[in-house]
């Protein structure tokens, strides 16, 4: 039995993971190499009016825009796009707060 990719090119399926991505991804980073003992969202509080804020939505929609490469290398054109219309709210707050 071969296995169709095809079948698994749908909006939605991009969608959802371009819009949750990008959040796991910044947590997994503030979590990692931000000197500080406070939770996530704590952080996130300390850092929203500044500069980083903006510097870490950036970083954190990078992983999207590897997904959306190898999709449409993998011609899965319409889960490719889900993940670019997921992330590119991260990509304009991303640059609003820089």
């Amino acid at each position: 039995m071969k296995f169709d990719i095809q079948k698994f090119d749908n909006f939605f399926f991009g969608f959802i993971p371009g819009l949750l991505l990008p959040v796991l991804f910044a947590w997994a980073f503030v979590s990692r190499y931000y000197p500080s003992d406070d939770s996530f969202f704590e952080i996130i509080g300390q850092i929203y009016n500044k500069v980083l804020f903006g510097k870490i939505l950036l970083l954190s929609a990078m992983p999207n825009m590897g997904l959306v490469f190898v999709f449409y290398k993998s011609d899965i054109h319409k889960t490719g796009a889900g993940i670019m219309l997921g992330g590119l709210p991260y990509l304009i707050a991303s640059f609003y707060y820089l």
